[in-house]
């Protein structure tokens, strides 16, 4: 036998107890290799677990008093209409916010110490897999070499040939052990890494919900602006609240009567095949949860007086100031603006209208903030802008209106026909056949 396997047949017998005992506390040797490190991977993994779950439970109490501030808004929102209850709702609004601000931040740094977490754990995979990996190639070079011996070399230079038989079978066995654990870990590891991506897009997922809800706070400090301007304006008397909302309505009233006579004059041919069937789930709700709380065409509300006695253009959404508006449909904004710039011009308010492919427009209107700007390209559910209470509005709500695209044009008020106190206003115009129920495409 030459002198290089005489050193190997020696170096099995000085290694006897490791290949005996392969299959028991030596399969292991690998993991023994690096435990201190694992022991104390484990061991952060354990404290980032424990500051997670404490996250998490901050996350649900605050949560529980967001659904309180909801449950408040909802009482103020069905209340009489007075200068302390509009007071109180701006105020209530201004703390859910605040609140739904530190749930968001308290999201995102769990978020973060789960990444870490997985980070961690995806790490001490890659350490054993390794370990293993050498061990593997270990074994199978000195069975490869043993395989290459003759069997008069074993015979001849073997003390006990049942026994070393007896060591290259588990020497064998271990390699297809350890390929196995291998090939387990590799799965663990992808699916560690598929989890950590999913972390990773959550992140940034609340991330973008941080600078929503960062918009929010600019919508809740804008309201005070509005509760301090409403202070002055009826010198904190309920007198002077409701001389006010009487004005309001004289000019709301005047405006809609004005719309009414320019668009009745309008004349445009609309070609029932440019629209799609009426059917549900054409256009998705703008907005989560949904209650209406006003339909289209001849309400009570339009029997009372209002919008000239002609009915409701579209349908009032009642949900808080702040909430996300999403785009009902993909299309691109062919309009957008801001009627309360110009004095006692009491109207949509912040508006945005989206032209879609299937020959139908959307109108977004009373918005408190607009996230879009005319020629922007927007896809379904992107959001637009956040509801408010903007222009002439008894109360927080998103109205949607939809529109044949046909029939409607974004125009200067003041270029058609004369408008009192909103000649300068730019909004969405149509012919009232341009008008459609907004339920038979929702």
């Amino acid at each position: 036998m030459s002198l290089e396997k005489k050193k190997l047949f020696a170096a099995f017998r000085s290694q006897e107890i490791l290949y005996k005992g392969i299959l028991g506390a030596a399969f292991f040797l690998a993991v023994i290799w690096f435990l201190p490190a694992q022991e104390t991977r484990a061991g952060i993994v354990e404290d980032l677990q424990t500051t997670i779950s404490a996250r998490t439970s901050e996350i649900e109490s605050l949560e529980k008093e967001i659904v309180g501030y909801r449950a408040e808004l909802e009482k103020v929102g069905s209340a009489k209409s007075s200068l302390q209850n509009e007071i109180a709702r701006i105020d209530i609004t201004r703390k859910k916010l605040a609140t739904d601000i530190k749930v968001t931040e308290t999201k995102i740094t769990a978020t973060n110490l789960n990444i870490e977490k997985l980070t961690l754990e995806i790490g001490g995979k890659e350490i054993s897999i390794g370990k293993r990996q050498d061990a593997i190639g270990e074994s199978v070079r000195r069975t490869n070499e043993i395989d290459q011996m003759t069997l008069a070399e074993l015979v001849l230079h073997s003390e006990n040939l049942s026994d070393f038989w007896n060591d290259v079978e588990q020497i064998r066995q271990f390699s297809a052990r350890a390929e196995e654990e291998v090939r387990n870990l590799r799965v663990l590891k992808s699916n560690l890494e598929s989890g950590k991506t999913d972390r990773e897009r959550e992140r940034a997922s609340l991330v973008s919900l941080k600078a929503k809800l960062s918009d929010q706070k600019v919508i809740a400090d804008t309201e005070k602006k509005t509760k301090d301007k409403l202070l002055v304006q009826t010198k904190n008397k309920e007198s002077g609240y409701k001389s006010l909302i009487a004005e309001k309505e004289a000019l709301r009233k005047k405006f809609e009567q004005e719309l009414f006579n320019l668009e009745s004059e309008l004349r445009i041919t609309i070609d029932p095949a440019s629209l799609p069937p009426a059917q549900k789930g054409i256009l998705s709700w703008p907005v989560s949860p949904v209650r209406i709380t006003q339909i289209f065409g001849d309400t009570d509300f339009a029997r009372s007086g209002a919008y000239s006695g002609k009915g409701h253009n579209g349908i009032d959404l009642g949900v808080p100031t702040g909430t996300e508006v999403r785009a009902a449909l993909s299309g691109v904004v062919i309009g957008a603006g801001n009627t309360d710039i110009f004095p006692k011009c009491y109207s949509y308010g912040k508006w945005v209208l989206v032209k879609h492919d299937n020959g139908l427009s959307t109108l977004y209107a009373h918005l408190s903030l607009i996230k879009v700007s005319e020629g922007q390209e927007v896809s379904g559910g992107q959001v637009i802008g956040y509801s408010g209470n903007t222009g002439y509005s008894t109360g927080p709500h998103l109205h949607l209106t939809v529109y044949a695209t046909q029939g409607v044009e974004v125009m200067r008020l003041g270029d058609v026909k004369k408008i009192t106190h909103c000649a300068n206003a730019r909004i969405p115009i149509a012919p009232l056949n341009a008008y459609l129920d907004p339920m038979s495409y929702l």
